[in-house]
């Protein structure tokens, strides 16, 4: 016990440094950094000259990359170091990667960050920050969280950028092949549409959003269309919803309280035929309240951003029991999200 609270101060600084990380990532990512390093091997000179950046800045930033294994090092005969990109950054970092969060990162250095400012607030007062981060009302979280149509395009990308990574392990936690028509309510980019097409050919998609959702969906993320995918454009608070055999909620549940959660669900449940069904990807905590740690802080973002959190198995079970839903199966992925499906 005395080993283990002599490292306390260590864990104490350790969270006090997430920060660091974070913004270290925040700003390689905004310079170039794994752009010019995707097939180069560099000096810190010859980045710095690159990003018209200080040699000395340059430097350090380099170096702390190289320590989040972010990138690798080379000596030179000369004996100068030379920088790569580590396989990881590649993959997850370069945009013109198929898998990259970069657009993820952007949207978290230039907007969540900003949310997040004002954690202690949002505690105090028990809602999100928009006005005090943005200057914007928050009444209507949509209109502040798409204040802009550019910050409504950033806002796809994280979306899209989550979807083409983890749409597929959501969308295959259970066996969809049933289903052949389906509605993804609030589809926003249209990439968990192309994931369910691809894991069930024979399937058909509507993506039903906002009309300037759809309409920036058409223009920035779905250019090439698949005949089996269509747009569909509407609020599912206020209108008619698409007939489906199935429909998703992909990360919406959580931005709302229980109160709109069940007035949404209670929809879907009237719209949805006899044998129909109702897929909910969200980030689950755990019964016991023991964590995910990631999944708690997703909570505290929601906070900071939205009207909604992050739930239990248990607490959807309820918001999908008190909308009608009496058949509902759980699927922890092991992965970031996981499936709750819900069955008329």
């Amino acid at each position: 016990m005395a080993e283990e609270a002599e490292l306390y101060p260590k864990k104490i600084l350790e969270y006090m440094e997430g920060f660091l990380v974070s913004k270290t990532l925040f700003s390689a990512c905004e310079l170039g950094v794994f752009e010019l390093l995707q097939s180069a091997c560099l000096s810190a000179g010859q980045v710095s000259a690159a990003l018209s950046t200080s040699v000395d800045g340059t430097e350090r930033l380099l170096s702390a990359c190289v320590g989040l294994q972010l990138l690798n090092t080379h000596t030179h005969t000369d004996r100068t170091v030379l920088y790569s990109n580590t396989e990881m950054s590649n993959v997850f970092l370069v945009k013109s990667s198929p898998k990259s969060l970069y657009h993820s990162i952007e949207y978290s250095s230039r907007t969540i960050y900003l949310c997040w400012h004002y954690l202690s607030d949002a505690v105090r007062d028990g809602k999100n920050q928009y006005e005090k981060a943005f200057g914007v009302n928050s009444k209507d979280l949509f209109e502040a969280l798409y204040r802009s149509d550019d910050e409504m395009v950033k806002f796809m990308h994280l979306m899209n950028s989550v979807w083409n990574i983890c749409g597929r392990d959501v969308i295959t936690a259970f066996d969809l092949t049933p289903y052949k028509t389906i509605c993804d309510l609030g589809g926003c980019s249209g990439a968990l549409a192309k994931q369910c097409v691809s894991a069930y050919p024979e399937s058909s998609v509507t993506i039903f959003d906002l009309p300037r959702v759809v309409q920036n969906s058409q223009k920035h993320f779905m250019t090439d269309q698949d005949p089996r995918i269509a747009f569909c454009e509407g609020d599912f608070f206020k209108d008619e919803l698409p007939q489906a055999d199935l429909y998703i909620l992909a990360r919406i549940l959580h931005d709302w309280t229980d109160q709109r959660s069940v007035e949404l669900l209670t929809k879907i449940y009237q719209s949805c035929r006899p044998g129909g069904a109702l897929l909910l990807a969200e980030a689950l905590l755990h019964e016991d309240d023991s964590g995910p740690l990631t999944v708690q802080l997703y909570s505290l973002n929601m906070l900071v951003q939205t009207e909604g959190r992050e739930r239990k198995a248990s607490e959807y079970t309820r918001l999908l029991n008190a909308a009608g839903f009496t058949h509902v199966h759980t699927h922890t992925t092991g992965k970031i999200y996981d499936a709750v499906l819900a069955i008329k």
